[in-house]
């Protein structure tokens, strides 16, 4: 099975890559579609903070090659602030993202579930039924948490073809371990960074700002490579924003996804 790589990361706004991966003097509203002349795909933040809207999104669309493709953010209202009336939020966030699926644009609709979120019967069972409510997607979940990795959720990730979302992460206690298992036809990997200092105590910046070294890019290279022998489509998504050290740091994994499989 030869698979189609996708490289890209986790949000594209960011004012602090003006000089470093953006022209000083590109617009901000040019800023998508410089990026999409770049990467084949983009991971969209800003719909975890504030529910989409179907215009906007179409006209995101607009901006980028028939080819790029986005994947969306659940909203935080789905996942990490949950209130009684989440189903109509669903439901609202659904038509957004139909806007993307209509237009053969979205990769996946990302389920990312903070480390807080317990491995309880309760959890469980919301779990399924937000699944439910986002089936028509195709769906990636992302656990933050140890617990959840359990071959009884992968099983059932599995039955339900939704795609386990791989981690580059610090190694902490309680964080998941890093895993190659398959739960769908693709794979989706994210890479937060190794910062294990400010991982617990710092903000969304320091958290996430590292600078991966074209060692830990190749060895990534060579497991991405060794994954997409068994899916159709792999994901790659840098999250390690800060210093714009994710758009260098996709790039040059990009070449090197690319120099590996011409010269293993």
């Amino acid at each position: 099975m030869e698979s189609t790589f996708y490289v890209g990361t986790c949000g594209y706004s960011y004012a602090e890559w003006r000089e470093l991966f953006y022209p000083k003097d590109l617009r901000q509203t040019e800023y998508l579609r410089f990026y999409s002349l770049i990467f084949p795909f983009v991971e969209i933040d800003y719909s975890w903070y504030a529910m989409p809207k179907p215009e906007l999104l179409t006209a995101m669309a607009s901006q980028t090659p028939a080819e790029f493709l986005f994947s969306l953010k659940a909203y935080r209202g789905l996942t990490h602030e949950r209130g009684p009336d989440w189903t109509k939020d669903a439901q609202r966030f659904s038509f957004a993202a139909e806007a993307l699926r209509s237009r053969g644009k979205l990769a996946a609709v990302l389920i990312q579930l903070p480390y807080s979120y317990a491995y309880t019967a309760e959890n469980r069972s919301y779990l399924g039924q937000l699944c439910d409510a986002l089936s028509p997607f195709p769906l990636v979940v992302e656990f933050r948490n140890s617990a959840w990795y359990k071959e009884s959720v992968f099983e059932e990730l599995q039955k339900r073809k939704i795609c386990l979302a791989m981690l580059d992460r610090p190694e902490l206690q309680g964080l998941p371990p890093e895993t190659d298992r398959l739960t769908s036809s693709m794979v989706y990997y994210r890479l937060h960074g190794r910062n294990e200092a400010t991982w617990w105590g710092g903000n969304a910046s320091s958290r996430y700002d590292y600078d991966y070294s074209p060692k830990e890019l190749k060895e990534r290279a060579r497991k991405l490579i060794s994954l997409s022998k068994k899916v159709e489509r792999v994901y790659v998504a840098f999250n390690n924003h800060a210093k714009a050290n994710a758009p260098r740091n996709a790039r040059l994994l990009a070449l090197d996804i690319k120099d590996l499989s011409l010269n293993p």
